[in-house]
């Protein structure tokens, strides 16, 4: 029996939802190591792999319609690849600290 909930993740750099994991393509591990604080301002993370290397790219919600464009130009055919939904950002200790 398929379940129709959405996979959550939670990583160290926020919770996601996993829009799509074709191929098996998302592990946490790799994920957190590649992820950078520049993503923090997208909603939308993709990642693909290519010569067994992961590459992000981040879209806001209104780009999201872009995303299968730039797998089809950017990425090796066929390649794994997922796409995130932030759901939430990790609250740092400098948010932590604010008054």
């Amino acid at each position: 029996m398929e379940s129709n909930q959405p996979e959550i993740v939670e990583t160290e750099v926020g919770t996601f939802e996993i829009i799509k994991n074709y191929k098996e393509a998302y592990d946490t591990k790799s994920f957190t190591e590649r992820y950078v604080d520049y993503f923090d301002k997208y909603e939308i993370i993709v990642g693909d792999f290519s010569a067994e290397m992961l590459r992000l790219k981040g879209f806001n919600k209104n780009a999201q319609h872009k995303i299968y464009d730039y797998l089809n130009e950017s990425a090796v055919p066929n390649a794994p690849y997922f796409i995130l939904r932030r759901i939430s950002a990790t609250v740092t200790d400098n948010e932590n600290s604010k008054e």
